[in-house]
């Protein structure tokens, strides 16, 4: 299941870094600027709404990386319990009863540790998400600013 949110995390990074031209803005010269002018100004509001923000758009998003190797699985966790559970056994007598029980509590214990890499993967993945968005939308507000300021209605 994380492996699929970090999947969709990645495709909607993707998604959202399309250059700004490809953003739905819409651009009017009240003053009757040119064409040419206009693209100046895009050009010199974009470099400059970078320099504010830090944000490049033209610039490909960061890709969720997982923090650290996944723990052993619930599978990883009965072999290491089992072999816990012998050794204890052993030497309560019963390495086999012991091998039983060390399995059973290492595999809940395996499958509690994944769960939980899991779940703190996603967190990063959400929140890598969430800064690129904020960075994304202050770009997109310094554009409307500075186009604004040069005499253009932008929605």
């Amino acid at each position: 299941m994380s492996r699929c949110r970090l999947l969709i995390s990645a495709m909607m990074l993707c998604a959202l870094a399309a250059p700004v031209s490809a953003q739905q803005q819409f651009i009017y010269p009240d003053r009757g600027q040119s064409p040419a002018q206009q693209d100046q100004d895009k050009y010199q509001c974009s470099q400059w709404a970078t320099q504010q923000t830090g944000f490049n758009p033209t610039m490909p998003p960061p890709i969720p990386q997982a923090s650290a190797p996944p723990p052993p699985g619930m599978l990883g966790g009965a072999f290491r319990g089992a072999a816990v559970g012998a050794i204890g056994g052993a030497i309560g007598g019963n390495a086999g009863k012991g091998a039983a029980i060390g399995s059973v509590v290492g595999g809940l214990f395996g499958g509690i540790r994944r769960n939980r890499w899991a779940q703190e993967q996603e967190y990063n993945a959400d929140q890598q998400t969430s800064a690129y968005m904020a960075q994304r939308s202050n770009y997109f507000r310094a554009m409307d600013a500075c186009l604004t300021g040069r005499g253009y209605t932008v929605n």
